[in-house]
């Protein structure tokens, strides 16, 4: 089995840049932010070798994996999986269907 590769949607990538960043200056150090990064590609990276093992979601041939409050919404291809996007569970879930419905 060969093992995917992972493309980043601009929307997904900006949702997680604007995470990333809001934690850097809440906390003022980058240390929450690049534990989270952490988790993100330890996450990935198993989904990249089980790429079916997140739930199926409500959306087109779109599944979803979480970590803590936040989840990853991806697609599987046949050489790549495409995360598109990247959504802190605590926010207005009608917005993610903007997201999700037209991701790019």
């Amino acid at each position: 089995m060969v093992k995917k590769s992972i493309v980043w949607t601009q929307t997904a990538a900006k949702q997680r840049r604007k995470i990333l960043n809001y934690w850097n200056e809440r906390n003022r150090s980058t240390t929450y932010s690049k534990k989270l990064v952490f988790l993100i590609r330890r996450r990935l990276s198993t989904l990249c070798e089980f790429p079916e093992s997140g739930k199926k979601s409500d959306f087109t041939n779109t599944r979803v994996t979480s970590i803590g409050h936040y989840s990853i919404f991806y697609q599987i291809r046949q050489d790549k999986l495409i995360i598109t996007a990247f959504w802190d569970t605590r926010q207005d879930p009608k917005e993610l269907y903007v997201y999700l419905l037209d991701p790019e």
